[in-house]
């Protein structure tokens, strides 16, 4: 895992908590800043898949370059 992915990861976690917070004392502030958090986790976490992919294929295209040579 990559940075952006376990960053994601902990915001879309912090946000359910504070979504759920903000359920249990009726406070939709907190649940709609708790949402929010976790959208911005789910973005920042799909930006490191991304990277993710592209950094393996970019690999793998240098491998077979390699090879080939």
């Amino acid at each position: 895992m990559n940075r952006d992915q376990v960053k994601g990861a902990a915001k879309d976690t912090a946000g359910k908590i504070q979504r759920k917070v903000g359920e249990l004392t009726g406070n939709e502030n907190q649940q709609a800043k708790g949402t929010a958090k976790q959208v911005e986790g789910k973005v920042q976490k799909g930006v490191g898949n991304v990277e993710q992919a592209l950094d393996r294929a970019n690999k793998e295209s240098r491998s077979q370059r390699t090879r080939n040579s």
